[in-house]
């Protein structure tokens, strides 16, 4: 009897997933005793980090995207629709544009995570980013139009997509802004919605003093509750209101609404086993990447180690065994501190990041890191 494999993502976590799932399960698949179905709602793969570079003018929109196909394994069937719910107990997959449910066995939610601007009056309108295809080459656009102003980074939803993000911008645009002689002319004010500079104590901690002596203004405890874009202002719930000639913003995120429809948690998370990744009060479910509750950031290196962990689990569970391999929350980041400078952390569960000293050679390191994600992918590194 065939045991019917699904993916339901095709981001980092379900492609890393599926193509280690080929190696693993190679027999297996010869022997036509598993299948491995990768759902998505779009053809392309997207490699998301390339859009902060675009929005400084260092890649290229088509270098973050590429045919799912041309990433995933050919033994991998890829059906391309939207999931919108799920029957535990038929174990049923209902899609958009089939009539007849898809059958599974083991589910894997990867569904990530969406930006939703418009849970924000006026941010929409008023504010630009850098999470997507389209906000990058927006932004670019817009700074290489001006001549001086108020820049306001704003973090204004959490959790968002990358969380050293936010300060990785800021870094780099006070830094593009002094190659250009252009720094002067500008203020820089860089926003957080809790009493410190970032999510994690130990980011904060390194990186409260560095804003600081590249003369970028700090406003913590900072939780946006309108933009007026004919005013150009920001307004906290705390009644602080920023005046800006550029927002650029960290949107609100949510998961995927198939998520809720299955019951499978709350604002588009999975609730799962931060070890196993096993899905809450489900059987033959896990969840990995930005769609699963387990307390780490979310960020493309926590879903590829997920995805190995999964990846095993099920092979196990596919040949009979038991399952043993876990997640210990491992994630590593290199997080830009200029155009030509970055530092790497690497922490988990119980060992809390250490950021090491900005360096060239971790600038380049993150690069290379970049320009092998498609290696890395489709398995090949």
């Amino acid at each position: 009897m065939t045991e019917h494999i699904a993916i339901v993502g095709g981001g980092t976590g379900g492609t890393v997933l599926a193509n280690t799932l080929v190696e693993k399960l190679d027999a297996e698949l010869a022997a036509g005793e598993v299948e491995i179905t990768l759902f998505n709602d779009s053809g392309d793969h997207v490699y998301k980090p390339v859009w902060l570079y675009v929005a400084f003018g260092q890649r290229e929109p088509a270098d973050g995207r590429r045919p799912l196909r041309e990433v995933v394994d050919n033994r991998v069937t890829i059906r391309q629709d939207y999931v919108v719910d799920v029957d535990h107990e038929r174990k049923e997959l209902e899609l958009v544009d089939a009539i007849d449910p898809a059958p599974y066995d083991k589910l894997v939610v990867a569904t990530g995570a969406q930006l939703e601007p418009e849970r924000v009056p006026g941010l929409a309108e008023g504010g630009h980013h850098f999470y997507g295809e389209d906000g990058s080459q927006a932004l670019r656009d817009e700074l290489l139009e001006m001549n001086g102003g108020h820049i306001v980074l704003s973090v204004v939803g959490t959790p968002h997509m990358c969380p050293a993000a936010p300060l990785e911008f800021t870094f780099m645009v006070d830094d593009w802004l002094r190659e250009r002689g252009r720094r002067d002319a500008f203020d820089i004010t860089y926003t957080y919605p809790i009493m410190r500079v970032h999510g994690n104590e130990h980011i904060a901690e390194w990186a409260d003093p560095r804003l600081r002596e590249r003369d970028i203004a700090i406003e913590t405890m900072f939780n946006a509750e309108a933009v007026d874009p004919d005013v150009e202002t920001i307004t906290s719930m705390e009644g602080t209101e920023l005046d800006y000639d550029l927002l650029v913003a960290i949107p609100p995120h949510t998961g995927s609404d198939f998520v809720e429809s299955a019951g499978l948690g709350d604002g588009g998370w999975v609730d799962v086993d931060k070890h196993t990744l096993e899905a809450t009060g489900f059987d033959d479910v896990y969840a990995i990447g930005d769609a699963a509750q387990t307390g780490v950031p979310k960020a493309g290196s926590a879903a590829h180690y997920q995805a190995h962990v999964v990846a095993q689990r099920l092979a196990s569970e596919v040949r009979g065994q038991p399952a043993t391999a876990v997640y210990s929350g491992k994630t590593v980041c290199f997080i830009e501190t200029g155009m030509d400078d970055a530092t790497f952390v690497e922490f988990d569960y119980e060992r809390p990041p250490e950021p090491s000293e900005p360096s060239r050679a971790m600038h380049w390191s993150k690069l290379a890191y970049n320009e092998s994600y498609w290696l890395t992918a489709r398995g090949l590194l």
